[in-house]
């Protein structure tokens, strides 16, 4: 059974492992676990906390733990991962031995590309309550220092590229940047297709990640919506920065259309503000329902599919939560998805799906307790239908 028609890229957290500046930040032992196992339902019916089944709490340290996943992931009909990658700027790296590991040992033999995380760490990143007693503090900051670090953090991925694993587009490595909206990114863009030419590879396919936050009227747009010409869109000013495609993200904009603007940013400022708590609970399929637009049909914009989300593992009773996720809901939203990428070029039908193990996010398709392989089995069943 092919699954080659559609490519479903799931972004990988490789934070499932300890580290000095964790131990240091944090508390020693500190992971992404600690977090998600101590959460507790904030309300009657609320699915927390969410454990994992398969894979246990696992360790990214063990190879045979990413194994597994791999196997799991082709199953389902993934055709790789896009690992979050943190370069802070002049050599700066965290979290980069899981996959260093995978890149340097051949295993497990399946695709992969890089998605540059390039934010910076505050006291909030995993535990809100330190931000609330301290006020925010940055303690990892995301610099931009200028050409040579470019060259540098280049040269650092390139053995990555060269890969026979690596995923590409039209031949070129993808690489995936979180925030394009950095001042220098013309410069980067252009510093790195220059390297990549000089250093034998076809180029660099950039792809940038926008959430979307409003539309006109906070209209809704059918997944059937005709293709419409990207100059002519809000997306515009980013492709101008030289970028080959965006990862679209609609949750947002779908959240607002669902409360309104108006109440969502009175529930954001008693909760965050004042002594008074507004619990931010949507409904999973009436998110669904909103999170797509006409842009996503796009040829060079890659929409996302978003099978869960509950912060609260990180976040406590300041989370947005969505209820009422299920795989059998995740079914239709794919095939919401399917239905936008039917018509592109083959190399770009392209779902970026959010996320593998995000599971302090409460999004995630690994097995867990309550739905077993049940998100997996979706994804599987409604690509064996194309």
């Amino acid at each position: 059974m092919s699954y080659r028609k559609v490519r479903v890229i799931a972004f990988y957290l490789p934070q499932y492992h300890p580290i000095p500046e964790n131990n240091e930040w944090w508390g020693k032992g500190f992971t992404e676990w600690t977090n998600v196992a101590k959460a507790k339902p904030l309300f009657r019916g609320h699915y927390q906390p969410k454990i994992p089944r398969d894979l246990g709490f696992y360790d990214l340290r063990l190879p045979d733990i990413k194994e597994e996943q791999a196997k799991l992931a082709r199953e389902a009909g993934i055709e790789g991962f896009a690992y979050w990658h943190y370069w802070f700027g002049n050599g700066k790296r965290l979290l980069e031995r899981p996959f260093n590991e995978v890149l340097n040992s051949g295993k497990p033999d399946f695709p992969f590309c890089l998605a540059w995380a390039n934010h910076s760490w505050s006291n909030k990143t995993w535990k809100k309550e330190f931000s609330k007693k301290q006020g925010k503090v940055v303690i990892q900051e995301q610099l931009y220092p200028g050409i040579q670090d470019y060259t540098d953090h280049f040269y650092s991925v390139l053995d990555a590229f060269r890969d026979s694993r690596y995923i590409t587009v039209d031949g070129k490595p993808l690489f995936f940047i979180f925030d394009p909206k950095f001042k220098d990114i013309s410069v980067f863009i252009e510093t790195w297709r220059d390297l990549a030419i000089k250093n034998g590879l076809k180029g660099i396919h950039f792809v940038g990640q926008y959430f979307k936050q409003r539309e006109k009227k906070y209209k809704s747009y059918s997944s059937k919506t005709s293709t419409t010409d990207t100059t002519n869109s809000e997306l515009a000013p980013y492709f101008s920065k030289g970028l080959d495609a965006i990862n679209l993200h609609g949750n947002i904009k779908a959240e607002f259309i669902r409360k309104g603007y108006f109440r969502k940013m009175v529930n954001y400022v008693l909760t965050n503000f004042t002594p008074l708590h507004v619990y931010d609970i949507y409904d999973q399929q009436k998110i669904n329902d909103r999170i797509f637009g006409k842009e996503d049909s796009l040829d060079n914009v890659y929409p996302t599919i978003l099978p869960n989300w509950d912060r609260t593992a990180r976040f406590g009773n300041q989370a947005a939560i969505y209820i009422n996720s299920t795989p059998e809901v995740f079914k239709e939203h794919i095939e919401d998805a399917l239905r936008l990428v039917k018509h592109k070029t083959s190399q770009h039908k392209i779902i970026f799906l959010k996320s593998w193990n995000e599971w302090g996010e409460g999004n995630y398709v690994e097995p867990c307790l309550k739905y077993g392989k049940g998100y997996l089995n979706a994804l599987r069943d409604t690509l064996k239908q194309e």
